[in-house]
């Protein structure tokens, strides 16, 4: 009898614990890229933890409001961190079988992304300041130009499994029989392109930047403080962990435990830690040997990455139909 209340309820548990790792893991990988970007150019590295230091003072100050401001501008950052925190949950990274897993559809997750970018740049627009103007307006060009090459990598990975969820997909790719898919090398270029993009990275973005005439994500964000600012700040931080996460079970889906259960715990997140690890170290890399572009040359970066998502889908029907 208690064994089978274990079998119910450890699903339950495992999903509850993946949501609190994100929460918890998000700062800390933004934490870890930029101690590895200051290594990298040779600058004083910021204590790992600093993110947590900077939420922590962010919530204990006041919040300011301007005058105009709507109810909207002050509901957005609840629903901006809501929709990332439930995207990262959805990622399958301790198991493909947890209540989630039906609801981890590939088109939905890109609808979630696409839901919070909406508010983000209503509440940029919303009291009405030309810099949270210009940051939305160039928030939607870059989402307008991201979103069909991330449909067009998942429809790629659809294409392998046969199935846009993506706890399918994870399963197909890391215990199917071990075949070479260059169609997945295509999609994994366009994919890491389009994360630079919609995490306001370089060479698209510059995050820690406050120029107006570069900034995209800052500009839309310069009129919140508190914990209104806080929880903008966390759900950057954890739109940046569902994405590399995303990354992961797409491209490197070894290690991702099928069966929800307590004894898979330790490898499944020994191996999550060691491949956001290596990650975040790379992106630091990129961000270090990469200069800003100019924003009139985001829509040819990502168009790029558009045609390698559609390239990729093109090698799979054309190459890899019938392994």
């Amino acid at each position: 009898m208690i064994g089978d209340r274990m079998d119910i309820l450890a699903p339950i548990l495992l999903q509850f614990l993946e949501l609190l790792m994100a929460l918890a893991l998000a700062p800390l990988l933004t934490g870890w890229v930029n101690q590895c970007r200051a290594w990298l150019q040779n600058r004083s590295a910021p204590p790992l933890l600093q993110p947590y230091r900077q939420l922590a003072k962010l919530f204990e100050k006041e919040v300011v409001l301007a005058h105009n401001a709507s109810s909207l501008f002050r509901a957005a950052p609840y629903v901006i961190f809501a929709c990332m925190a439930l995207a990262a949950a959805i990622v399958p990274t301790l198991s493909t079988d947890l209540p989630f897993g039906p609801a981890a559809d590939a088109i939905a997750l890109v609808g979630i992304f696409a839901l919070a970018r909406v508010f983000i740049a209503l509440a940029g627009m919303d009291v009405g300041t030309s810099f949270g103007s210009l940051g939305a307006r160039r928030e939607m060009l870059i989402g307008f130009l991201a979103e069909p090459a991330l449909l067009m990598v998942f429809f790629t990975a659809s294409l392998i499994s046969q199935s846009t969820s993506l706890s399918t997909i994870v399963s197909t790719l890391a215990r199917g029989e071990f075949t070479i898919y260059p169609s997945l090398a295509f999609a994994g270029i366009a994919f890491s392109m389009v994360s630079l993009a919609e995490n306001a990275r370089v060479p698209v973005d510059n995050p820690t930047t406050h120029l107006e005439l570069t900034m995209i994500h800052e500009a839309m964000i310069l009129e919140y403080s508190g914990r209104h600012l806080a929880l903008i700040e966390w759900a950057a931080a954890l739109k940046l962990y569902a994405y590399s996460c995303l990354g992961l079970a797409l491209f490197f889906p070894w290690g991702i435990p099928q069966a929800a259960e307590f004894a898979n715990l330790p490898v499944a997140l020994a191996g999550l830690l060691f491949k956001l690890g290596i990650g975040g170290f790379l992106l630091a890399v990129i961000e270090t040997v990469s200069a800003k572009m100019r924003i009139f040359r985001a829509p040819e970066f990502l168009g790029t990455a558009f045609m390698l998502a559609v390239l990729a889908m093109l090698v799979h029907l054309l190459l890899e139909t019938g392994k």
